[in-house]
């Protein structure tokens, strides 16, 4: 698996990222801000993430998502720590990601690849999503934030 930034130019593979996060005009106005990097399987786009600075010592994992058929083999873990070793290397002293509470999946491979929960935001997807969020029969309410010393 290559990893590889996006340049401004190419289009990045939003039904893949809609599949981290469900609404569009979130998903487009951080690309705008942030950096989108896809990791490739011969050819074939497995996974991407989204970076984006928060402040000059701070950078947030903000989208993650892997392709279904790659699904279970790894390459979440793999961009995770690819997540977290290029933005050591730019230089940031902490990464942030956050998700919701009802994505138990999630929240056990960040813990995995060392973050710690850090803050929570209550009613996050009440108040930036239209429809209703349920996973793993969960109301996903609130944003769980996890944050790493790098």
């Amino acid at each position: 698996m290559e990893t590889r930034l996006l340049k401004k130019n190419q289009q990045p593979p939003m039904e893949l990222l809609l599949t981290a996060d469900p609404s569009e005009q979130l998903v487009k106005e951080y690309l705008d801000r942030g950096q989108c990097y896809t990791a490739e399987i011969e050819n074939h786009t497995a996974g991407v993430y989204v970076l984006l600075e928060t402040n000059d010592d701070t950078i947030e994992l903000i989208n993650i998502a892997v392709d279904e058929q790659y699904q279970g083999g790894g390459i979440g873990k793999a961009l995770v720590k690819d997540a977290i070793q290029k933005s050591a290397g730019m230089g940031y002293k902490k990464i942030e990601v956050g998700t919701g509470n009802s994505s138990i999946g999630q929240l056990a491979l960040y813990q995995k690849c060392g973050f710690r929960i850090s803050d929570i935001d209550k009613d996050f997807f009440i108040r930036n999503y239209e429809e209703d969020i349920f996973e793993n029969g969960i109301h996903c309410r609130d944003m769980i934030r996890l944050s790493q010393i790098l």
